[in-house]
């Protein structure tokens, strides 16, 4: 949940002041194709690996006709790296002054750029309250919702 009350953003159990918030924006996330091409070669050199040792267990008596296993399975790593590299993704981002982050997402682009024009109208009227429901970004270890990357001096909750 994601709730501005009393000059203070709450995403889940995280109160940010508004003051303290720098940057909001909504956009749609799309994966790094470097880390996608290395995604998919680890991927192949486990296969390669997973064909060797398959290999060497049936006495290294591989036949001419016998590629349709690891074929099988470099195209089905090709198949969830592709997947991977064309699916995106509605993100809305927070940035405060220390350079931390909060990330957020909807299904849809539209109510993410509302609620981000919720939180810039909220920085400039003191007055402003409103709640709405988000959804986590990634599972991570400090909550529910937050993920918070960067910033000076940032080391995670200390719980």
């Amino acid at each position: 949940m994601l709730r501005v009350n009393r000059r203070m953003l709450w995403v889940g159990s995280a109160a940010i002041p508004l003051h303290n918030i720098t940057w909001v924006d909504a956009f749609k996330w799309r994966p790094d194709w470097r880390v996608v091409v290395a995604r998919f070669l680890a991927a192949l050199f486990c296969v390669a690996l997973l064909y060797i040792g398959i290999n060497a267990t049936n006495g290294g008596d591989a036949r001419v006709g016998d590629s349709s296993p690891p074929l099988l399975f470099i195209v089905l790593v090709l198949v969830v790296t592709l997947w991977g590299v064309f699916r995106s993704k509605p993100m809305l981002v927070i940035e405060m002054a220390s350079g931390s982050r909060v990330t957020v997402t909807l299904p849809s682009m539209d109510e993410l750029r509302q609620i981000a024009g919720w939180i810039a109208y909220a920085i400039e009227n003191p007055t402003v309250e409103f709640t709405t429901v988000v959804r986590q970004h990634n599972t991570n270890n400090y909550g529910p919702v937050v993920n918070m990357n960067n910033g000076r001096g940032n080391t995670g909750f200390k719980l």
